[in-house]
């Protein structure tokens, strides 16, 4: 069976998808853009979210125009210290401070906070980075935590419970004890801060957190600060994993 090359155009892709892909952000915020006005097809502006594009389309954002970038696929290390945004006047680091020039177009799958580390993916495909992030499709993301004091039973418990932060009920898929002070937690959710929020509910202060999983995507030996291009595998591993809402992940080796 072939699979799609990453460099070849897609006929007849959704104007939403192609705009994520050519940079402009997730699938969500390019539809703001289109909805706004911004967006024009051959000469006319386009709000139809369900357009088509094909590759020999004209499409121009703010005038400018935009040409469907190949999908990319990054994994990122990030340390502590770093800040998961594009551009930020008041951020003496961002994450894009650690990837290459052409990488600028890009965007981060979720993110971490300031002090957070481990491992981000970093693309420009915007179904992907939907179908990933939603709840409802039960992706695991697994994190390292160090705790200030040593962790217990009851706590896990109350963990897998679920607490509540800001109206809505947060828990964790499972705990498993590290050691005295260190634990692993997998979530399916991604609320703000929220294994830190978590914890601190119950009264403990997390000295490191790192997220060393995302589905089937590892962290492994890749060093902090640090990024490489997904291999053949882990694109397939993707592919498989969205399987029904993603079925034409491009795959390159």
């Amino acid at each position: 069976m072939t699979t799609p090359s990453l460099n070849k155009p897609q006929q007849g892709i959704r104007i939403n998808k192609f705009l994520a892909s050519a940079g402009f952000g997730s699938r969500r915020s390019v539809e703001e853009l289109i909805l706004k006005g911004s967006v024009a097809v051959n000469g006319s502006f386009c709000r139809d979210l369900a357009k088509k594009i094909a590759p020999e389309d004209d499409v121009r954002v703010k005038g400018k125009q935009v040409r469907q970038a190949p999908l990319r696929y990054l994994l990122l290390h990030k340390p502590a210290g770093y800040i998961c945004t594009r551009a930020d006047r008041f951020a003496e680091r961002t994450i894009f401070d650690l990837l290459p020039s052409d990488a600028a177009t890009l965007f981060h799958v979720g993110r971490l906070d300031k002090e957070s580390e481990g491992l981000l993916l970093i693309t420009n495909d915007g179904t992907l980075s939907q179908r990933l992030l939603h709840p409802s499709r039960g992706i695991d993301k697994e994190y390292e935590v160090i705790l200030d004091k040593p962790f217990n039973e009851k706590a896990a418990a109350a963990l897998k419970k679920g607490t509540w932060i800001e109206g809505k009920v947060a828990r964790v898929e499972s705990v498993t004890e590290l050691g005295p002070c260190k634990i692993k937690l997998v979530l399916h959710q991604g609320l703000k801060r929220q294994i830190r929020v978590m914890l601190g509910q119950l009264g403990f202060d997390v000295k490191r957190l790192v997220r060393t999983r995302i589905g089937p995507l590892k962290l492994r030996q890749l060093g902090s600060g640090k990024y490489r291009e997904l291999t053949l595998q882990e694109k397939e591993a993707l592919l498989k994993l969205t399987a029904g809402a993603h079925k034409k992940l491009p795959l390159s080796s």
